[in-house]
C-alpha cells in the first residue's frame, strides 16, 4: 500500500509551481515536466500529497490521474529520498551477473536486514540519518553492461562489490563535506 507523505506547501513552493505550470502547462507531456520540476524543487527530491494536489487543481486534472502518472513512472518519488540514490537493477540479466549479491552487501553495509525474496524486487528503503537510499530497478535497458547500479542518477556497468564499496566510501566522504 503506498501511502503520501504530507508536507504544507509552502508560498514560496506554490509560487515555483505556478511559474512552472505557466511554463510548460498546454504542452503535450505537460505533465510529466511538472512533476518533475516540482520533485527537483524538493530537497529530498519526492511529491507530498499538497503537492499532487495543488497540481492537480492548477493544471484542472484529476487527482487520480496525476496519481496514476507519479505511480506509473519509477523517476518519481512519494516518500523523502536520501541525499545520495543508489539503485540496483534487478533485471534478468544483471541478476544472472550478481545483482542479488550486490544489492545484500550494500544493505548490510548501511545496516539493513538481508531481503526478503519477494521484496528483492521492489525495494526502495531510506538509512535512518537521511543519508542514503537504496532501490531496485526492473531494469535499466543495459544488459550488455550487467550488473548496472545507478549511483546519484550515473549509470556504472559491470559493477562488483569493490566498486560498489569505492563508490560509497567516497559518497560517505562527499555527504561529509556538505
Amino acid at each position: 500500500m503506498i501511502t503520501l507523505t504530507s508536507l504544507p506547501l509552502a508560498e514560496a513552493d506554490q509560487e515555483f509551481l505556478d511559474k512552472v505550470i505557466a511554463q510548460r502547462g498546454g504542452r503535450p507531456g505537460a505533465l510529466l515536466g511538472i512533476l518533475g520540476k516540482a520533485q527537483d524543487h524538493q530537497p529530498r527530491k519526492f511529491l507530498s500529497r499538497e503537492t499532487l494536489e495543488y497540481i492537480a487543481a492548477k493544471t484542472d486534472t484529476p487527482l487520480a490521474r496525476i496519481f496514476s502518472v507519479v505511480t506509473f513512472y519509477a523517476l518519481f518519488n512519494l516518500e523523502p529520498q536520501g541525499k545520495n540514490t543508489i539503485c540496483i537493477c534487478r533485471g534478468t540479466a544483471c541478476h544472472t551477473r550478481g545483482s542479488r549479491e550486490l544489492l545484500e552487501s550494500l544493505m548490510f553495509k548501511l545496516g539493513f536486514h538481508d531481503p526478503d525474496d519477494e521484496m528483492a524486487d521492489k525495494i526502495s528503503l531510506n538509512t535512518n540519518d537521511g543519508k542514503y537510499t537504496i532501490r531496485t530497478v526492473a531494469c535499466f535497458g543495459q544488459c550488455a553492461l550487467a550488473p548496472v547500479v545507478e549511483v546519484n542518477h550515473e549509470v556504472y556497468g559491470h559493477m562488483n562489490e569493490q566498486i560498489l564499496q569505492r563508490e560509497l566510501e567516497h559518497l560517505g566522504r562527499e555527504t561529509a563535506k556538505k
